[in-house]
């Protein structure tokens, strides 16, 4: 297999030169950027030193696959591995990095296909598994706000945000890997922001210029009464002063005043007061409970009102 590849190299415009011959060009870049998927074949990338993963690609010729690394190759291969700032020189001295280390007498073949199961076994393997149940159709569906479950967290080239025509988009982390070590929430895009805050896996830039600049927290809540049996709204300042500056609110969204502000379900569905956060970067109204969190006091039975 190591003959074939190099006599192939040789046909296609590769440099067949020993790995050390392009190392000090290319070692750096695939150290830096490229490494990161190759050493251990993520999202399917060719393996650093595995003949038979770069064999197709070789086959393609040397310009093929410059191009790929400079351009890049949706959906997991960002245009120059994600250094934006990286010459064309740079890249194709990481190309012919890896290439060479594939070319070596010592890299490694792909591992052996495992045996082929008994046809009982596969049999039932090829036993398509039971239909899962109907899906049920979410209570608060008519929220133009809530995105389907199928559609949130979405790489950034897919997410309607960023601009898919921009190689920076692909360079950047996809939110479901960012937010894989981030503790649970069962609406909005499945992680409590609150409790990541509060543990300490996250840490919000309080300000711009200034990374040592600390957040004016405010420890202090409002509780609004609302009629009917729903509990009254609890609106913390603390977990919103935490990330946000009291302008971010007052008064343009807010008056800061008691009575000089009319809430309504209807506004904070049309994105207006509490919509405006809620339902775009917040989590949705559908979790009423999270507002909607002090039990009002019980009213006097009759029997308890008389003398």
């Amino acid at each position: 297999m190591k003959a074939a590849l190099l006599a192939l190299a040789a046909l296609t415009g590769f440099v067949s030169s020993p790995l050390d011959a392009v190392a000090a060009a290319g070692k750096t870049v695939y150290d830096s950027a490229c490494a990161a998927c190759h050493a251990g074949g993520i999202a399917g990338a060719p393996r650093f030193g595995n003949a038979d993963d770069w064999a197709p690609r070789i086959k393609q010729g040397i310009d093929t696959l410059y191009q790929s690394a400079l351009k890049g190759k949706p959906p997991a291969m960002p245009p120059r591995g994600g250094m934006a700032g990286a010459s064309d020189s740079d890249i194709k001295a990481a190309v012919d990095y890896m290439v060479a280390a594939a070319n070596s007498p010592g890299a490694a073949p792909a591992p052996a296909a495992t045996e082929a199961p008994a046809p009982a076994q596969a049999a039932a393997e090829a036993t398509p598994p039971p239909a899962p149940p109907p899906a049920v159709a979410e209570v608060n569906a008519f929220n133009r706000l809530l995105k389907p479950a199928g559609k949130r967290n979405l790489p950034p080239a897919e997410d309607g945000i960023h601009d898919p025509a921009n190689d920076g988009t692909l360079a950047l982390q996809p939110p479901r890997d960012a937010f894989a070590p981030l503790p649970k929430s069962n609406s909005g895009n499945r992680i409590n922001w609150v409790q990541a805050l509060g543990k300490g896996h996250i840490a919000p830039r309080w300000d711009r210029l200034d990374g040592q600049a600390a957040p004016v927290v405010m420890d202090l809540n409002i509780v609004r009464e609302v009629k009917g049996s729903m509990p009254d709204v609890v609106y913390p300042h603390k977990q919103h002063t935490e990330w946000l500056d009291c302008s971010n609110c007052h008064p343009q969204i807010f008056v800061p005043q008691k009575g000089a502000n009319q809430i309504s379900m209807a506004a904070i569905l049309l994105g207006q007061k509490c919509g405006v956060c809620h339902g775009k970067v917040a989590f949705p109204v559908s979790e009423c409970r999270n507002c909607h969190s002090k039990k009002k006091a019980p009213m006097p039975t009759a029997s308890a009102a008389k003398p």
